[in-house]
């Protein structure tokens, strides 16, 4: 808990510095990639500092936290958290990253700000960043832990077993120990790091959700080609091969109870869908579950077979999909975008969300509308998300 003296410095400033944010976070990172490299090239994401959308997640994040300060929203502070740790463990960052961070942000601040920093300033955010810090190193750890590992040591080689072509610019592989023994179960929607060797020199690393039943012996990624990793693994990556991959983390659960369950999926984001109804089909679930899903097309959907079989094997599943362009071809699926006005949703309904940000908050919004409680819908990104106090897309 950060002290009255503090909450009162943050509420006058906050102001101030929210503004400056957007010059703030790119100092910090040129300041801490100038120091350290080899933070650029081997553990951020070095294409969303390029276009910019990294430093305007971490700003989010600052606010975000700050406010809570001041507005206290425990179910906000934990989504915000819980969030922001699944991702550093999957990543294996640890404690001591912390202090490297502080370092060049604070200098950032400082540069920006200049006179308005005087030391009670700097004393308030300073306890405020490392108040963050520690709720986040502590949190992470409990992850490491619940996960069987060290702080750090989540990184294992695995083979490619087997390489399926899913769609034109989608490829699964099947992931298998080294050694031959099954690898560890999962928790459905969860997701791994997998990290490349390019030819730069540089070692970057994506996110890919698991598909399949959690007690397989292998794990079961799809890749769309998109990006230089993605790139990487089309082109490189063939039965035989080694990757280095992630324990798994990730928040996206399904939940406990009856409730009647809305799985609503973009493009590749149909993977983490996938694993969800993959676990709910291999339970006998018997709740009644809607999946949405949209596509550019049929001929360019990922998994569209596999996505039908499964909902088709749920006692109460149904299944509606919208394509971006393509015409009717009489299977029910509408033309154009996904639209949640004619679709009946209960408000007790639990909303698990999965696909790039835009696709996350047209959804959502159509929910609210539908008087469906925040607090009932959940989502996996594709991609950095910007956080925001009393929204989650």
């Amino acid at each position: 808990m950060i002290s009255e003296q503090t909450r009162e410095v943050l509420t006058a400033t906050l102001p101030a510095v929210e503004g400056a944010l957007d010059d703030i976070t790119p100092r910090f990172y040129d300041k801490m990639f100038t120091k350290h490299p080899e933070l650029l090239n081997d553990l951020f994401n070095r294409t969303n500092q390029q276009i910019g959308t990294q430093p305007k997640v971490l700003a989010g994040s600052i606010a975000a936290f700050a406010r809570l300060q001041l507005h206290p929203d425990p179910a906000q502070q934990r989504f915000i958290i819980d969030r922001i740790a699944h991702k550093h463990t999957s990543l294996g960052i640890t404690a001591d990253q912390y202090a490297i961070v502080h370092e060049h942000l604070f200098a950032a601040i400082v540069e920006v700000l200049g006179a308005a920093v005087t030391p009670e300033v700097a004393a308030a955010w300073d306890e405020l960043y490392w108040e963050m810090a520690n709720v986040l190193i502590t949190k992470e750890n409990e992850l490491y832990s619940q996960a069987g590992v060290a702080p750090g040591e989540v990184w294992r080689s695995v083979v490619v077993a087997e390489r399926r072509q899913v769609a034109p610019d989608a490829v699964s592989f099947s992931l298998a120990a080294t050694d031959g023994a099954p690898l560890p179960s999962f928790t459905p929607g969860q997701y791994i790091s997998v990290q490349v060797p390019l030819d730069d020199g540089a070692h970057q690393i994506r996110q890919y959700s698991l598909i399949g039943t959690t007690d397989e012996p292998v794990w079961r990624i799809s890749v769309k080609l998109d990006g230089e990793v993605s790139t990487w693994l089309h082109e490189r990556a063939f039965e035989g091969d080694t990757l280095t991959v992630s324990t798994p983390f990730g928040d996206l659960a399904l939940p406990e109870g009856d409730a009647p369950l809305l799985l609503a999926s973009a493009g590749i984001g149909c993977t983490p869908v996938i694993g969800l109804l993959s676990h709910l089909v291999s339970t006998g679930d018997q709740r009644p579950v809607q999946v949405l899903h949209a596509d550019r097309s049929r001929a360019r959907q990922p998994h569209r077979g596999e996505l039908a079989a499964l909902v088709e094997q749920l006692p109460n599943g149904s299944l509606h999909q919208w394509y971006e362009k393509g015409v009717d071809a009489g299977d029910g699926a509408s033309i154009g975008m996904m639209d949640l006005e004619e679709v009946p949703v209960a408000p007790e309904t639990v909303a698990l969300l999965c696909g790039p940000a835009g696709f996350l908050g047209a959804i959502r919004g159509g929910l609210l509308d539908k008087d469906v409680p925040e607090s009932r819908i959940h989502y996996e990104t594709f991609g950095p998300e910007l956080l925001r106090v009393g929204g989650r897309a």
